[in-house]
């Protein structure tokens, strides 16, 4: 059962990262009617929620998109800062929304941003603790039980990380999604394209977290049956 799990989240991740992209092409050659740029997007949805502490930078690379609440930066990818499309807009204002939940002190935001330094010791070592778990009981150690079981607790800290940041990333794109169509950025021509395109990228951050939680489960399996 966990092989079938695996290889079809391995499989639904392929599909939504070929979705996602597809999708943000689709409408990257789509341009907005008022013909803002992701840039002026994220300003004016900054402006417009009163906040004015917030810079917004362009970047490098693809998919790069993200809001840095440390030093509250939205970077933006070039296709992104300078573009007219409605792929801009969307992924601006979804950034913008992450800005915006960080003004107002939103809960699974600020969980999720107190996990942090833990996520990086976990993600820096876990592979190794694991591994090194693996070795060692394959080999009759006893300690290498108790190794994997220390690398099933710095998992499971990961895979927590990544169910708290679905709702963290399904508001942002609700908030960003509602201004959009308040604001009049979107119309009857450009919204629906908008919130697909938001709603791909949401879909990459699901198959993620049901990843994380089988292989997750895996390592457990490992360790109860190898105990016995």
């Amino acid at each position: 059962m966990y092989w079938i799990l695996l290889i079809g989240t391995a499989l639904a991740g392929w599909l939504v990262q070929w979705n996602l992209k597809n999708k943000f092409k689709k409408y990257s050659n789509l341009a907005l009617e008022n013909g803002m740029t992701g840039k002026d997007v994220a300003e004016r949805m900054l402006h417009e929620n009163g906040i004015t502490d917030v810079h917004v930078v362009a970047t490098n690379g693809l998919l790069t998109d993200n809001y840095n609440p440390v030093n509250r930066t939205i970077s933006l990818s070039k296709d992104v800062y300078g573009s007219y499309s409605v792929t801009a807009a969307a992924v601006a204002a979804h950034e913008t929304g992450h800005a915006i939940q960080h003004a107002r002190a939103y809960g699974p935001l600020k969980m999720r941003s107190a996990l942090v330094p833990a996520i990086s010791f976990s993600s820096r070592w876990v592979s190794w603790v694991i591994l090194g778990g693996l070795l060692l009981m394959g080999s009759g150690n006893k300690i290498g039980s108790t190794l994997l079981l220390i690398g099933i607790f710095l998992y499971a800290a990961t895979t927590l990380f990544s169910f708290i940041t679905l709702p963290v990333e399904i508001d942002a794109s609700k908030r960003a999604l509602a201004w959009l169509s308040n604001a009049g950025i979107t119309g009857s021509q450009t919204y629906y394209p908008a919130q697909d395109a938001l709603k791909a990228a949401a879909y990459t951050y699901v198959v993620a977290a049901l990843a994380s939680l089988a292989t997750l489960i895996y390592y457990i399996l490992i360790y109860l049956g190898r105990r016995d």
